[in-house]
């Protein structure tokens, strides 16, 4: 039986070395990001992330210092990485790893709050004339 040799760069095995990053899809899912790595993968390849202004592979490998541009339904994010996570957390571990820009903030808030005041209000359990209305709207009949 063969023994592998200690390692003391602080990384992993099969992960490179310590200063070389982490995987752009899998530093979106462990940052929590998003709730799968295909997912991140997905969006990644469909243009929905942005590492410093520019459009990439999910292989690019993030550093700490590099900006992300992230579109994720609705919502933007523009954060500035602190940190490489070794693992996927729980959350306030993975913020840990980000810093949100301030107008991101700002701007998510204004999104939020526009979204709270706009949204339909509910008067709880549809009647028998609403809910074939809405039948009929989901099963494209009207």
């Amino acid at each position: 039986m063969r023994r592998t040799p200690e390692r003391d760069d602080g990384a992993e095995p099969g992960h490179g070395t310590a200063g070389a990053g982490l995987r752009i899809d899998k530093w979106l899912w462990c940052a929590r990001f998003y709730k799968t790595r295909g997912v991140a993968q997905e969006a990644v390849e469909g243009g929905h992330v942005q590492v410093n202004g520019e459009r990439v592979k999910a292989s690019r490998h993030v550093k700490v210092g590099d900006r992300l541009r992230i579109i994720r339904e609705r919502e933007r994010f523009e954060v500035e990485v602190t940190g490489i996570p070794v693992r996927r957390g729980p959350a306030p571990e993975a913020r840990a790893h980000y810093v949100e820009t301030a107008e991101s903030e700002a701007a998510r808030a204004t999104a939020r709050e526009f979204d709270r005041l706009t949204a339909t209000v509910n008067s709880g359990r549809p009647d028998k004339r609403e809910r074939r209305n809405l039948l009929r709207q989901v099963k494209g009949r009207g």
